[in-house]
């Protein structure tokens, strides 16, 4: 008995792909939007068809967009404090309404990367498709 193996599946080359993902863009063509409402995927790309629904990215986009604000946060209000003398009652609204505001901004995208990761990889429920 001969098995016949499959042909290889064609690449995916994922700073491609991540680069539209964070864009909000359908990491296989470009062109489509890969979300259909702020942070809900499509299930397929509109422009090439594509399907995006395979998609396991769960809370993994949360904890690099909390790693990054960490990042940004912990030494902008370090270097504000040293250098202005901001009341304590101002700084506890401004610094979680900064953090909100960036969160927000930051989340999409991050989402949309790791998504664009997945597919190009062939990650979980992309793993079959070609």
């Amino acid at each position: 008995m001969t098995e016949s193996a499959s042909p290889p599946l064609p690449e995916r080359p994922w700073r491609r792909a991540v680069g539209r993902g964070l864009r909000n863009r359908c990491p296989a063509c470009g062109k489509g939007a890969i979300f259909g409402r702020f942070l809900k995927p499509a299930s397929a790309c509109r422009q090439c068809g594509e399907a995006l629904d395979g998609h396991e990215a769960d809370d993994f986009p949360s904890y690099i967009v909390i790693i990054v604000l960490g990042h940004i946060m912990v030494p902008t209000m370090i270097e504000v404090n040293s250098a202005l003398a901001i009341p304590f009652a101002w700084q506890a609204g401004l610094w979680p309404t900064l953090a909100f505001v960036l969160a927000a901004a930051m989340i999409q995208p991050v989402k949309g990367g790791v998504i664009a990761f997945q597919w190009a990889r062939r990650m979980h429920g992309f793993a079959h498709r070609g």
